[in-house]
């Protein structure tokens, strides 16, 4: 077998036996991975010198393919309910189904962290099938220097080879896509599907995994901290705003997606940034914009001028969700060492499209434990086929696809670290005032931004505040800087009568999700239910 690149002889292809390959090409450098990538036609250079690649019929995950072996160390602890099942015997024959694959093709691994933290953090070897997933996964994990690859001792390793081809008889899989993660043989095989997500989502998957039974909390979220060290925690599903807002000139960015909180504080999962680009401006978003210009990021899907090598970021005729790959150091204000103290605010995010929460609210603990299980946002009528009215999305801890375990644990986990380092915490409401997506407007972003630098700079703390009628929350009565007509959603409504409606909707859709979790709660969970429960049992 070929081998070029820098690699530990005795912690090589052997260990987890891919001695058919041609070839391994060992933690190799952007340069000769673009040339690589290129010479394979697996994409190419656009202007600026990014690196464009499509990801075929996949754009975007395939959740349904994602697949964790059951054994004695995953059958109590894994939460069945949210991850299928795989056997031992229908692994080991993918696995070997996936050696023999690369027998007479070369492959590209590099030796990557997953974590800052170096207490937390995981060693992981990955191996592609694609020069440019490398590039990839070294733009999304954190590299080690150069001088420690010599010893590197892999404790996972992830396989990744688009063209393999799974049979759900043979493998006992759903379709020809298979992500399956063996946690006791710590190794993850991906294989049908060229999105490079996939890689990424699956080393998140490992730590939300591991870090629980540590005392850690895995987050999906985005943190910044200010000049006082005052750490901010951004929990949100897609479209509320946790990248935006977490891009503050002002503070510093610790990263946009994937956290660990432990006891030396918030720590990044990943060295780098994965980016939605449709819409992408240098005026809304001058930083993310000016990394789709560089050498070593990696565009996705993006559409490219063949004459001028330009990225049109406003045509989706590929797809939704294209997106941008850099490492983090291309954003000016970032923190390279991926680490910051115990956070001050958490601050979880919703786009209301119902148009009744009020745009901030002060959460108690029990509260905070609540809406964090509920993980509640809504799509808008037009964004998918029969969609023609608000739905509510709840995707429990903000993030049930990468929950290999049962929500109940990451919820007492984040419940125990908000009350032993006294963390305030905020619900923000980035959809809808006025009225229901269609009749109001969306949330103004300046009067967004002067509510949360209240929150971080302590400010909102002295101002009064009402209870919320629908939620029970803490809604402030008048803010500096803030159109007050906003705080109270009910008198942004021309129509009352249709906005109570409306409330009590919302509300009961939070009381039918929860009763999932009634079970693995304290009573004063329970207890932090929408008021509307309460009024009802009354």
């Amino acid at each position: 077998m070929r081998e070029t690149g820098l690699r530990n002889p005795a912690k090589g292809a052997y260990l987890v036996g891919l001695t058919r390959a041609a070839g391994v090409h060992w933690n190799l450098l952007e340069p000769k991975l673009y040339e690589e990538a290129i010479r394979r036609g697996e994409g190419e250079m656009v202007a600026g010198g990014a690196f464009v690649a499509d990801t075929g019929q996949h754009t975007g995950r395939s959740p349904k393919d994602k697949f964790i072996v059951e054994d004695d160390l995953t059958r109590n602890t894994v939460w069945w309910d949210n991850n299928r099942r795989m056997s031992g015997e229908h692994f080991d024959r993918l696995f070997d189904d996936f050696r023999a694959h690369v027998a007479g093709r070369d492959l590209f691994a590099q030796d990557l962290y997953g974590g800052a933290d170096p207490a937390h953090r995981i060693a992981t070897r990955v191996y592609s099938e694609y020069a440019w997933h490398n590039i990839f996964i070294r733009n999304l994990l954190r590299r080690p220097e150069r001088s420690e690859l010599a010893d590197f001792d892999p404790e996972f390793t992830l396989i990744d080879l688009p063209s393999f081809r799974a049979d759900p008889e043979r493998h006992g899989c759903r379709s020809e896509t298979i992500i399956a993660c063996n946690f006791s043989k710590k190794v993850i095989l991906i294989g049908g599907t060229e999105y490079a997500g996939e890689i990424k989502k699956s080393v998140f998957t490992i730590l939300n995994f591991l870090l629980p039974s540590k005392g850690v909390m895995p987050m999906h979220c985005s943190a910044n901290v200010g000049n006082k060290e005052d750490t901010a925690v951004f929990f949100g599903l897609s479209g509320t705003g946790k990248t935006t807002l977490s891009a503050d000139p002002k503070r510093t960015l610790v990263g946009d997606d994937e956290h660990g909180w432990s006891e030396t504080g918030v720590f990044n999962f990943e060295g780098g940034c994965y980016a939605k680009t449709i819409n992408l401006s240098a005026e809304a978003e001058p930083e993310i914009f000016a990394t789709t210009g560089r050498f070593g990021t990696i565009l996705e899907n993006v559409v490219i001028d063949p004459d001028t090598r330009q990225p049109d970021f406003d045509d989706s005729s590929k797809t939704e969700n294209t997106r941008c790959a850099y490492p983090i150091h291309y954003i000016p204000n970032a923190s390279l060492s991926g680490q910051a103290p115990q956070p001050k605010n958490i601050i979880m995010l919703t786009a209301d499209a119902f148009g009744v929460m009020s745009p901030i609210a002060k959460l108690t603990p029990a509260q905070a434990m609540y809406t964090f299980l509920s993980g509640y946002t809504a799509k808008v009528a037009g964004t998918e086929r029969d969609v023609t009215e608000p739905q509510a999305t709840f995707s429990t801890c903000f993030g049930a696809p990468f929950l290999p375990r049962h929500p109940s644990e990451y919820g007492n986990l984040l419940r125990d670290l908000i009350a032993k380092y006294g963390v305030d915490c905020w619900l923000v409401n980035t959809g809808w005032t006025g009225g229901a997506y269609g009749v109001g407007a969306r949330m103004p972003i300046k009067a967004t931004r002067a509510l949360l630098s209240a929150a971080l700079d302590g400010s909102l703390k002295d101002v009064e505040f009402r209870i919320d009628p629908n939620f029970g929350f803490q809604v402030p009565v008048e803010v500096p800087g803030v159109d007050g007509s906003i705080l109270d959603p009910r008198s942004t409504w021309s129509d009352k009568v249709a906005f109570d409606t409306q409330a009590r909707k919302l509300v009961q859709m939070f009381i039918d999700n929860f009763t999932q979790f009634e079970a693995h709660v304290d009573a004063d969970v329970r207890n932090a239910a929408p008021t509307g429960r309460k009024a009802a049992a009354g």
